[in-house]
C-alpha cells in the first residue's frame, strides 16, 4: 500500500466553496471538498447552506435529484425533508420524525464576493473571522480578474512557499528577491510585509508585496509599485493531496478603462504564470520533516 505524500490532516478554517452567482435561490449542487461529498443549496430567501451529501435514511445523494422547498432540502429518494440546520423536518408517509436523522451542517458566510464555509474535523465552532476587504466593490478599483488552479499538493506546502523569497530567482527568474521586513503570526493568522524592486524599461521601480493570511484558506496579497493590485487568494483542500486555488485580482483603476484592463491583464498573466512554474515543484516534491537549511546574507 502506497504511503501518503503528506502526513498532515485536512486543515480547519474558512474555505471558499463557491461564488454567489454559482447558484440561484432554490438550486442544489454537488461539491467535493475536505475528503467529503457535500451538497450546497440556496433556500427561497437566497441563503446558502452546505451539508454532508448523503441522506441518513438510505444514503441517497441529495445533490442528484434533490430539490429545495422553501427553506428545506428534499431527498429525491423518499421525500424526506431537512432544514438549514440539518434536522429532519418531514417524512411524508409517516406521522413521526426520525430525530436521529441529521445532516452534518457547515457554517457558511457570504463575504467579499465569495461563499465561504467553515470546516473543522470535530465540528468546533468558527474560531476566527474573515474581514471585509474594503477595496472590493470600491469604484476606484476594478472588478475581479479570476483564475482557478487545481494542484496536487496541500495548503501547507503553498503557504511555506509564500514565505520563501529565495525561490523567486530560481523558479520564476526574477531579477531581484523581495526583502522581508516583518513576519508575524497570531494563531491561525499571519502578516508578511516585504519590499520589492522591479526592473522596468524606465529603470528600477520600488514596490511592496504585503501578505495577510486568515487561516489556511483565505489571504489578501497587496502589490504596489508598477500597479496597485490586490489578490484575494482562496485555497480549499479537495482531498489529502489535492487543492483548488482561486486567484481573484482587483486593480486600482488608471486613467481609463482600456489602460486599466491592459495593465491588469499583463500583471495577472504574470502571477498566473508563476503559479504554473511552481506547479511541477509542488506536485513532485517530498515533504521533509527535518530539512537541511541555510542562512541568508546580511
Amino acid at each position: 500500500m502506497a504511503s501518503r505524500r503528506f502526513p498532515f490532516p485536512i486543515p480547519f478554517g474558512w474555505f471558499q466553496v463557491a461564488f454567489p452567482d454559482d447558484l440561484k435561490p432554490g438550486e442544489v449542487a454537488p461539491l467535493q471538498y475536505w475528503n467529503r461529498e457535500l451538497v450546497l443549496w440556496r433556500d427561497s430567501e437566497g441563503t446558502f447552506r452546505l451539508q454532508d451529501a448523503f441522506c441518513p435514511h438510505l444514503g441517497a445523494h441529495l445533490a442528484y435529484g434533490g430539490t429545495v422547498d422553501g427553506d428545506e432540502l428534499v431527498c429525491p429518494f423518499h421525500g424526506w425533508k431537512y432544514d438549514g440546520a440539518g434536522a429532519c423536518t418531514n417524512i411524508p408517509y409517516s406521522e413521526r420524525l426520525n430525530r436521529k436523522a441529521r445532516l452534518r451542517t457547515y457554517p457558511v458566510i457570504e463575504r467579499n464576493g465569495f461563499v465561504l464555509a467553515w470546516y473543522h474535523p470535530h465540528d468546533a465552532v468558527p474560531q476566527w473571522d474573515i474581514p471585509v476587504i474594503p477595496e472590493i466593490g470600491d469604484p476606484a478599483w476594478s472588478d475581479f480578474y479570476s483564475s482557478t488552479h487545481i494542484i496536487k499538493t496541500v495548503p501547507q506546502e503553498m503557504s511555506e512557499n509564500g514565505a520563501d523569497p529565495a525561490h523567486f530567482r530560481y523558479v520564476h527568474g526574477t531579477d531581484t528577491v523581495a526583502e522581508v521586513e516583518r513576519y508575524e503570526t497570531d494563531g491561525p493568522c499571519s502578516v508578511m510585509l516585504s519590499k520589492q524592486t522591479y526592473v522596468t524599461p524606465r529603470g528600477v521601480t520600488e514596490g511592496r508585496i504585503d501578505v495577510y493570511n486568515y487561516g489556511p484558506g483565505f489571504s489578501k496579497v497587496f502589490f504596489s509599485g508598477i500597479v496597485d493590485a490586490i489578490n484575494i487568494a482562496t485555497t480549499t483542500p479537495i482531498d489529502d493531496e489535492t487543492t483548488i486555488v482561486r486567484f481573484n485580482f482587483i486593480v486600482r483603476k488608471l486613467a481609463d478603462d482600456r489602460l486599466t484592463s491592459t495593465v491588469a491583464d499583463a500583471f495577472v498573466a504574470e502571477i498566473n504564470k508563476q503559479i504554473q512554474e511552481d506547479r511541477p515543484i509542488w506536485e513532485h516534491k517530498a515533504f521533509l520533516p527535518t530539512p537541511a537549511l541555510a542562512g541568508t546574507h546580511g
